[in-house]
């Protein structure tokens, strides 16, 4: 059997979709008192356990073969978050202690492209760059590089372990708002859309769940392995999400002298309001940064092979509407 971790997140949820399409057997794994409804209507076993609750953990991997690990906190803003490190770092060495005292066969880890040194414009990024824990421009950078050395330190130790680093993820199924998601849905709702100028690498969802089965199938113990998709600069997603939609909806590109100046006032407000920001210095140092992103390794050595990033967006899109239309049928 197979268990995954973080499993009613966006690639969690999606990955339990593509195993029941297989016809495999899945545990997901879910905080207490956690919403389960991403998982609604899936043939899954729901157990609740908590990375930082060891205990928890081994009655969750019993009789579990291949572990997906996929829990952990993303932030975009800037600074150190000890709740980020905690999850993140802590949550995984405690998965990592469990696998091996519950004698899982492999453990496949969902790392970041962001845990990979930041290398500047001319300089392919791919698995020779190192993870970097040095010179992370956020909490969530550091604690994902820590993270996945730790699971290369285990895999020294003994343990069948594989990494994976998705790029900026998108698609379908994304109940709970990702970042590019709540943009696309801003979009759908016809609000007014605030963009800068920028590129970045986008890939499905769906199709980082399936490299992430590739990986566990195939993937060389010790191994990380990219999973990217397609670079795409920012005005062209507006674009093409229009298209799509065939209604048009206001949008603003800012320049970035002025998105740079709110970024640095944003954090602390929205720490207080609970609210996710648009800009921050975080997700301006990443659409500017460089972004040319190599997934070749995957491709030769697990046949991960990502959809056209178009067809992405035009699912996503759908996906997005078809949601609304049901919520606002169940209200």
């Amino acid at each position: 059997m197979n268990l995954i971790t973080g499993a009613t997140g966006h690639i969690g949820n999606v990955l339990v979709r593509l195993m029941n399409e297989r016809g495999e057997k899945v545990r997901a794994m879910i905080m207490p008192g956690e919403d389960s409804s991403p998982l609604a209507g899936l043939n899954v076993d729901i157990i609740e356990a908590d990375v930082l609750d060891y205990q928890s953990l081994l009655k969750a991997f019993n009789n579990i073969e291949v572990v997906f690990h996929l829990a952990g906190i993303i932030s975009i803003l800037p600074g150190k978050d000890s709740m980020v490190q905690a999850v993140n770092v802590c949550g995984t060495r405690n998965v990592v202690e469990a696998a091996h005292a519950c004698g899982v066969r492999r453990l496949v880890y969902t790392s970041s492209i962001h845990a990979l040194q930041r290398v500047p414009e001319g300089i392919l990024i791919d698995e020779k760059i190192p993870f970097d824990t040095e010179h992370a421009i956020s909490s969530y950078d550091s604690s994902k590089a820590i993270a996945s050395l730790s699971i290369l330190d285990a895999v020294q130790d003994g343990l069948d372990a594989v990494i994976v680093c998705p790029t900026g993820v998108i698609g379908p199924f994304d109940f709970r708002g990702s970042e590019m998601g709540n943009l696309i849905q801003d979009c759908v709702a016809q609000k007014p859309m605030l963009y800068v100028d920028g590129a970045y690498d986008f890939v499905d969802v769906r199709d980082v769940a399936q490299g992430l089965i590739l990986a566990g199938e195939k993937g060389r113990c010790g191994e990380s392995y990219i999973l990217s998709g397609e670079r795409i600069e920012v005005p062209k997603i507006i674009k093409i999400v229009k298209e799509v939609l065939g209604k048009p909806f206001i949008s603003f590109k800012i320049p970035f002298f002025l998105a740079r100046f709110t970024a640095k006032l944003t954090p602390i407000y929205y720490r207080l309001v609970h609210a996710r920001p648009r800009f921050t210095s975080y997700s301006l140092a990443t659409i500017t940064s460089n972004s040319y992103i190599s997934h070749d390794k995957a491709m030769l050595e697990l046949g991960y092979h990502p959809r056209p990033l178009r067809e992405s967006l035009a699912d996503t899109v759908t996906w997005f509407v078809k949601n609304e239309r049901e919520n606002t049928l169940n209200e």
